[in-house]
């Protein structure tokens, strides 16, 4: 299982062109390859820390989402769960690779979803880390709500303040250096930092599920109020999936929990007869 040394394993940066536009990865290791996709409005980055500890058994892949990150974005009707899977195609497709595994958090969990869904031939394996269960009740629910990142743009930059302290609830306690990294990357995502949210509640999942035949991963953190309710919901609605949970995992659990992030995925992984 990966090991807490990360000196032997670098991570190198890349843009991909791909027919969605220009893709920015950061990768690690050699093997089957795995792709991970952040939540919104995150990045690559949220894997940082993962990257070298999954990158000991396989070809770790982390992508920016085409708008967020360095990726190159899309105009903004286009954006949806749909188009974010199609361009995480586009980029298998552009590293020659026919089957990956596909491991998402949050949002990424919702995009890895549609890709299993929509070519389930390719993927070898999926991990599902925090998904939301977004039905028609949900879809109802959030419409019109505001959500976690919306503020209003204010020219003394209080925004900034309002926003670090509507995400300060689900991160640890003190831990700044976790809330600065997701500050940056929520500058760069600008309105895709809202978008991203609203395009993840505006999906069909109930449809989508039963088309998963995926060996499947669903984990759950404990400490995350958003979808820690909904796991046992999320792994009931696709076949033969297991369920994991996470003591004291929070929204940023990749970034927070990095090693045991990473043992869980490569635990279920080297459960599987991959190539």
């Amino acid at each position: 299982m990966p090991s807490t040394d990360t000196k032997a394993i670098p991570v190198d940066r890349a843009f991909v062109p791909t027919k969605s536009g220009r893709i920015h990865i950061a990768t690690a290791g050699q093997g089957f390859p795995v792709l991970l996709l952040h939540q919104t409005p995150r990045s690559w980055d949220e894997y940082r820390d993962v990257l070298p500890l999954l990158g000991k058994l396989y070809r770790v892949i982390a992508m920016d989402t085409l708008g967020f990150g360095d990726s190159q974005p899309l105009p903004m009707d286009e954006n949806s769960i749909e188009r974010w899977a199609v361009g995480a195609f586009d980029l298998l497709d552009a590293l020659g690779i026919d089957r990956a595994a596909v491991v998402g958090h949050h949002t990424g969990a919702v995009v890895a979803m549609e890709m299993a869904a929509s070519h389930p031939e390719r993927l070898a394996a999926l991990v599902l880390s925090s998904c939301p269960y977004i039905d028609a009740t949900r879809r109802v629910a959030h419409t019109g709500k505001r959500v976690i990142d919306e503020v209003e743009r204010q020219p003394d930059g209080s925004h900034l303040t309002e926003l670090w302290q509507r995400r300060q609830p689900f991160y640890p306690r003190d831990d700044t250096d976790l809330l600065e990294r997701f500050m940056v990357d929520a500058l760069k995502a600008g309105p895709l930092a809202v978008g991203g949210h609203k395009a993840c509640n505006d999906y069909a999942m109930e449809t989508r599920t039963p088309l998963i035949t995926s060996p499947t991963l669903v984990i759950s953190s404990t400490d995350d109020p958003h979808v820690y309710p909904v796991a046992p919901r999320v792994a009931q609605a696709i076949t033969g999936s297991k369920l994991v949970e996470i003591e004291g995992g929070m929204v940023p659990l990749p970034d927070q929990m990095p090693e045991v992030f990473a043992r869980t995925v490569g635990q279920f992984l080297a459960g599987l007869a991959l190539p």
